[in-house]
């Protein structure tokens, strides 16, 4: 009777952690930037972008930790994230095979991801971890203005930009390796942009409307994914920080608006 006893209340308290961490939950921003031959490209935008989404967290009810240090990736400390944001990480996110398979298990368990602007930069040699992302980055035309068009109005992070289209500057992400099956949030054209010769020769035989956010189910994890936000200044913006938030919400399955 007494272990019975003793089964309960393990139960109760398991259970009401569950809840706990339904109702707090908590985010990862990961930023790491590294490869082993020192010639990787950083962005100056990290720290205003990892205050932004901390800025986020502290209005809309979730908590955030953030760090480039790969060896948060253990099983142990993962469980405590509803969410992993790669906020313009870039190359060699994972320093060893244990971590990427710590991160590995965390999708697979039903967790969400976040990535924003250069994290399709990461893992470029994983093609597993390319296919999670929804790409791995080819190439970008120069810094410039273009038109976003918003394809899908119905996902939380898009339900509030202004109108079908979107003006932005910003760097045109292209991607290669894209899996099929991507729910394209928005899309853009980069053959109008100014771009060297050996970009346009690649542009020129692209369809006329490319992807530069989307979502989609993974191995039981929710991922979304945008290709917007290479200036500092990107990150004060209104309406990317409703497109971002709209993302972290939709990967925890905790967004507002219907889909």
């Amino acid at each position: 009777m007494r272990n019975l006893f003793v089964l309960a209340i393990m139960a109760s308290l398991e259970v009401g952690a569950v809840s706990s961490h339904a109702e707090n939950p908590k985010v990862l921003i990961y930023t790491r930037n590294y490869v082993s031959t020192g010639k990787g490209f950083v962005h100056d935008n990290i720290a205003v972008c990892t205050e932004m989404l901390q800025q986020l967290g502290k209005d809309n009810g979730f908590a955030t930790d953030a760090s480039d240090n790969p060896e948060v990736f253990t099983d142990t400390n993962l469980k405590q994230y509803r969410v992993i944001i790669f906020a313009n990480s870039n190359n060699e996110a994972f320093a060893t095979e244990d971590q990427k398979a710590a991160f590995q298990r965390f999708i697979r368990a039903g967790a969400g991801f976040v990535g924003i602007h250069s994290a399709t930069g990461s893992e470029r040699k994983w093609p597993w971890f390319w296919a999670m992302i929804g790409g791995t980055f080819s190439f970008h035309a120069p810094l410039q203005k273009f038109t976003v068009n918003v394809v899908d109005k119905n996902h939380p992070s898009t339900s509030d930009l202004p109108g079908d289209t979107w003006p932005w500057e910003d760097e045109f992400y292209v991607m290669k390796e894209q899996p099929k099956g991507l729910r394209v949030l928005l899309a853009g054209n980069i053959k109008p942009l100014k771009m060297p010769d050996k970009q346009r020769q690649l542009a020129d035989a692209m369809p006329d409307s490319i992807p530069l956010a989307w979502c989609h189910e993974f191995e039981g994890a929710r991922v979304w994914y945008t290709a917007l936000g290479h200036k500092k200044e990107h990150y004060a913006d209104p309406n990317l920080q409703k497109h971002i938030l709209g993302g972290i919400r939709w990967a925890m399955n905790q967004q507002e608006k219907a889909e």
